[in-house]
């Protein structure tokens, strides 16, 4: 089968590599559909995050059932499914806590650190194992290659905003100043669904494109470089901004929301941030502030996730806006990587790329 592998830095190939087998009984084999570039994948790619290479890329990606092991029950051969980037036993002290994303069990597809990693499927076929556990059919009403958003970024950005939004009293929906940082595709995803939770949402990012794109969606856009912490405490009355989500993952924007912070506010960051966050006991102490970091549980906020991107997919649906051939993925990757596109979706050889997402919602 062809799959994207990753070689070393600013590198991949798309490679001849052998058909997956079933491995355990709770194992299925998927042929892949549709699978995406995540601004994850670009941790590996540009050396952030360090990965031995000859690993298999993507933890995006839908497909249809073509084996299974002879434990799989809930599932059939020919079955349509999306893939949770990772997977998930249900049952283990973390999964019936609704903290999937540190499944006792669970691997995470498409890449080589940290432990628990497994080929991913920016390839003809993958391997998913806990099948019954992890893997979801794919609901009607919403386009196939929008349903890749839900493997992982519109559940994070979900998670990023509900983690301290979800709950809030009707006078908070209204009185609430919420600051996205961060507009690239999670971005755009936290932001969607924090203004289906709050009345008011501003976002932060230093690229013109991406803050019109905020806007469009019902954002508030302020430039990085245009005072940013000044203007949210303008406009809170100089208290700063009650909850921030930050998305970007980069010590810089953290700072950021925690200077505009208000005493006793809340930062849901889910940034992947490999570098030293320059903070210390008595600042957070000083500010009396909540902070929550780490990787969403996509298997158990999934029902949820989906409810509000089957409402709001049209906000969206630009995300998904470019297909390409898995066999162009090189390219795709450079493209990505300079932002001249916001998400790539890939199919496999032989079927139709280019077509226009946001006329299918």
């Amino acid at each position: 089968m062809r799959a994207v592998v990753f070689k070393g830095n600013f590198e991949v190939a798309v490679e001849d590599r052998p058909y997956p087998k079933i491995q355990n009984p709770t194992d299925a084999v998927l042929k892949v559909s549709s699978t995406a570039l995540c601004g994850s994948d670009l941790h590996f790619y540009r050396g952030h995050l360090k990965c031995s290479p000859d690993f298999i890329c993507g933890h995006e990606f839908v497909g249809t059932i073509v084996e299974k092991g002879e434990s799989v029950s809930k599932f059939k051969e020919g079955d349509q499914v999306v893939v949770p980037f990772f997977t998930a036993c249900q049952e283990c002290y973390f999964c019936v806590r609704g903290q999937a994303s540190r499944c006792s069990k669970g691997e995470l597809f498409g890449n080589s650190v940290p432990a628990n990693t497994i080929d991913g499927g920016q390839a003809e076929y993958v391997r998913v194992p806990l099948a019954d556990t992890t893997l979801v059919k794919t609901p009607q009403g919403i386009p196939e290659e929008m349903l890749v958003l839900m493997a992982d970024i519109f559940p994070t950005g979900y998670f990023a905003a509900s983690r301290f939004l979800k709950n809030l009293p009707d006078r908070d929906r209204e009185e609430f100043t919420v600051v996205t940082i961060g507009c690239g595709p999670v971005g755009i995803c936290a932001i969607t669904c924090a203004l289906t939770m709050v009345k008011t949402v501003y976002a932060i990012d230093s690229i013109p494109e991406r803050l019109a794109e905020a806007e469009k969606i019902g954002a508030i856009p302020i430039n990085l470089n245009d005072n940013p912490v000044e203007k949210i405490k303008a406009a809170s009355g100089g208290r700063g901004a009650d909850v921030v989500l930050e998305v970007v993952g980069h010590a810089d924007a953290f700072m950021l929301g925690f200077e505009m912070i208000r005493p006793f506010g809340q930062i849901s960051s889910i940034g992947v941030h490999t570098e030293q966050l320059p903070l210390n006991g008595l600042l957070c102490y000083g500010k009396n502030v909540t902070m929550a970091f780490g990787r969403c549980p996509v298997r158990s906020l999934f029902e949820e996730a989906l409810e509000v991107l089957v409402r709001e997919q049209k906000k969206v649906a630009f995300l998904c806006g470019k297909t390409m051939s898995l066999e162009d993925a090189p390219q795709a990757y450079k493209d990505f990587e300079a932002r001249k596109v916001h998400k790539i979706v890939f199919k496999m050889q032989g079927e139709r790329v280019g077509e226009s997402i946001e006329a299918k919602t």
